[in-house]
């Protein structure tokens, strides 16, 4: 409104000088010509055509004036009544004379009566009440980020209805560094690029552009330009990282992502498009163990990782454009392999002794091992052991992870010559991985024992009356070693002593021990013997033991009872016994005495009557031989009885032997004179016999305490078990006999010593 009224005021004061222009133009062309502003307001009086054209208001009254034609109806319209002009409504010059670029509005007038034609021009003036403007509001410009410096770009002019001075004067730019305009003077504007683009530092720019007229003050137009600089291939992908290093576990299963490499290109479009790729010098090898996704850029595992086949790796990356000159860039990724504890320790004999000699120090080496783990770290960190129950122990060595295996203690080959030792290797790992290995050691034998022989001393029984030549018994020993150091051969021992003279009559096999008698031994002559044999090994030096070897000759039933009383003369016995014909019942007739040299059953008697001459008068004792009377004798009882008596031992095939006694009955006197000269008798008979039995008897009892003290020592020296083969006899009635009892195997022997009396020798049986 402000605006308006100054416009009302200008118009106003241009209203004056048009009437002056009018009357010139008048004067010269006969014509009325008024000006005024637009956007006048309705009813502002254009001018006085009736005073302009000299008409009076007498005339007026007469003659009617009016508007008969014009081209701008209704603009204009006149008073009638004193021909002023006046402005019918606000008049926009723009909408009357959209096409000119001055406006004039020619009216055709009429004074009436008589009809007289006049022609009025109106020229609206101009007035600023346009703004400029442009085409489009927003402009959008697309210009390649290559374009050079000095590059134009015309731009669409601004327009403004207004006209003259009051149209578009001038153009302005926003302030920025790339562009600057030409045409600013009000002609076309001309965008002119003054600075390279860089689509990547900025990929558009926003621009203003102003239109200004030239009215006080001067109004304006913008329109926003909005440059989009086009994207040209002139950046190559950029890795987000300068480094790329990543752990990864051995043995990671395929399909596993290693690391996600990131590379952005500044460029757009398929030019910022980023694809990921190995490089050509990416070896074979790698290609077969890792692979990459060409979109995301993650690498994965493809194949088997092996750290102990390489614990690292670096692999060239390449990360690609797809503009139509792709541009790439190579980055380096680092994969560090962590070890897994996935390899037991290896266990190797780098130098063996397999055989050692038994009499090898303590801290003789047997063997050199090394262990090796090929995972590192606590997973390699191995450590040996063997068992604690072996002679041996692994001692580390000055070198890394190797041990020597020696002996701890002494060894015994006797005792163990074979070891099977496990080697047991146990890494730190968790869980830890463990291996073992057997190595066989053979301890070699060394000749320290010396034979041994199965029994200490040795006891035998030898029948007497063996065949000479032939093998009677064996002694055996054993050596703990081995080879020729357990090869053993016997001899016996043959000095001087009283004791081995009988060693002369025996023989050995030095290869099996085998005893051969030279001669038959008879146990009437020799009971026992002792003799030493000697059993010597093969080794270098020889060893040797001997052993004692105690012979007791075994009895045979060889000798026949021999009968002491009655006297023997030619091989018989007969005996002449006088009594007394009014003995009683149970009377001792006479006792017949024998002896047998052999011992045991074989010299147990036993007596039977075989003929008599009545069996109703004599009875015979089988034990004791005694003859005694059954009942009394009767007169009609015969004078003389002749009894055969036979005396017989118990061996397997007895032996025996006759004795006759002829009893005489006598009356009671001749029975006592009998009696004396009889007893005188025996008594010098005994007396001789008493002497031989004495010598006998000495040489039975040294013979016996010799068997007793030969008893008692091996008694000593043997064990409970073995004394128990010798039993001693308890049973002994103090005046008839003793015996010594001893076992061989399941046999049961008995040595019987007879004690002699001046009235009988006879055989005990126990």
């Amino acid at each position: 409104m402000e605006q308006r009224r100054f416009e009302g005021g200008r118009a106003r004061g241009y209203l004056v000088g048009c009437v002056v222009s009018v009357l010139l133009w008048s004067v010269a062309s006969a014509q009325i010509r008024y000006s005024i502003s637009e956007e006048v307001n309705e009813g502002t009086v254009v001018g006085n055509i009736a005073k302009d054209l000299g008409l009076d208001k007498s005339t007026l009254k007469e003659r009617r004036y009016r508007i008969v034609s014009s081209n701008a109806d209704p603009l204009f319209h006149v008073n009638q009544n004193d021909g002023i002009l006046y402005v019918s409504r606000k008049i926009d010059r723009e909408e009357v004379c959209a096409q000119s670029s001055t406006c004039l509005i020619n009216l055709k007038t009429v004074l009436e009566n008589p009809l007289e034609v006049h022609y009025v021009g109106v020229e609206v003036l101009d007035i600023n009440d346009h703004s400029p403007s442009f085409p489009e509001v927003e402009k959008r410009l697309e210009i390649s980020e290559s374009v050079l410096p000095g590059a134009r770009f015309q731009l669409k002019a601004a327009r403004d209805s207004d006209s003259g001075h009051f149209s578009v004067q001038q153009y302005k730019l926003s302030q920025n560094d790339h562009f600057r305009l030409e045409g600013e003077d009000g002609k076309i504007p001309i965008l002119v690029v003054q600075k390279s683009l860089d689509r990547e530092a900025a990929g558009s720019h926003s621009l203003v552009l102003t239109a200004v007229d030239g009215g006080r003050p001067p109004k304006s137009g913008e329109m926003n330009i909005q440059v989009h600089v086009l994207d040209v291939n002139d950046n190559a992908p950029v890795f987000s990282k300068d480094v790329y290093s990543v752990m990864l576990s051995e043995n990671s299963t395929v399909g596993t992502t290693v690391i996600q490499v990131n590379a952005t290109d500044l460029d757009d479009g398929q030019n910022g498009e980023v694809i990921y790729s190995f490089s050509k010098s990416v070896s074979h090898r790698l290609l077969k163990l890792f692979d990459i996704d060409p979109s995301t850029g993650e690498i994965i595992v493809k194949g088997l990782i092996d750290y102990e086949h390489k614990d690292k790796y670096e692999i060239e990356i390449q990360a690609s454009d797809k503009g139509l000159a792709p541009l790439d860039t190579q980055k380096s990724v680092i994969i560090k392999i962590v070890d897994m504890n996935d390899n037991a320790p290896e266990i190797e004999v780098t130098s063996f002794s397999s055989s050692i000699p038994e009499d090898s120090r303590p801290g003789t080496t047997v063997a050199l091992i090394s262990v090796n783990d090929l995972d590192s770290g606590l997973n390699g960190k191995v450590i040996c052991s063997i068992s604690d129950d072996v002679p041996f122990i692994l001692s580390p060595s000055l070198q890394d992870k190797m041990y020597s295996l020696v002996t701890k203690s002494p060894l015994d080959r006797e005792k163990q010559s074979h070891y099977e030792l496990t080697i047991t290797a146990k890494d730190a790992g968790q869980p830890p991985l463990s291996s073992e290995k057997t190595i066989s050691i053979v301890v070699s034998d060394v000749n320290d024992n010396s034979p041994e022989f199965s029994l200490s001393p040795y006891t035998f029984y030898v029948t007497e009356a063996n065949e000479p030549g032939t093998s009677v018994f064996s002694v055996k020993a054993f050596d703990r070693d081995e080879n020729d150091n357990a090869l053993i051969s016997y001899h016996i021992l043959r000095d001087r002593r009283e004791e081995n003279k009988l060693a002369s009559f025996l023989n050995i096999n030095s290869d099996n021990g085998h005893i051969t008698a030279l001669k038959s031994f008879d146990f009437e002559v020799l009971k026992t013997f002792q003799f030493q044999v000697v059993a010597t090994d093969s080794g270098t030096p020889s060893l040797s033991s001997n052993v004692t070897v105690n012979v007791f000759i075994l009895d045979q039933n060889d000798n026949a009872p021999v009968i002491l009383y009655p006297v023997s003369s030619n091989g018989s016995a007969e005996g002449v016994e006088e009594i007394p014909r009014n003995v009683n019942a149970g009377h001792l007739v006479t006792k017949v005495r024998a002896y047998d040299a052999d011992i045991g059953y074989n010299g147990w008697l036993l007596f039977s009557l075989q003929e008599v001459t009545d069996h109703s008068l004599f009875g015979l004792d089988r034990y004791t031989g005694q003859i005694r009377t059954h009942r009394s004798f009767t007169e009609t009882d015969e004078a003389e009885h002749k009894l055969l008596i036979l005396v017989k031992d118990n061996g397997n095939v007895s032996l025996s032997a006759t004795a006759t006694v002829i009893v005489k009955l006598v009356e009671p006197k001749e029975a006592f004179a009998a009696s004396d000269v009889k007893s005188t008798t025996k008594v010098d008979e005994e007396d001789n016999v008493t002497f031989y039995l004495m010598i006998t008897l000495g040489s039975v009892s040294v013979l016996f305490i010799i068997s007793i003290i030969v008893l008692i020592a091996m008694q000593c020296s043997k064990s409970t078990d073995y004394t128990s083969k010798y039993l001693q006899e308890t049973n002994y009635d103090g005046t008839l006999c003793h015996s010594i009892q001893y076992r061989s195997g399941d046999k049961r022997y008995m040595l019987i010593d007879h004690f002699i009396s001046r009235r009988s020798w006879h055989y005990c049986d126990r």
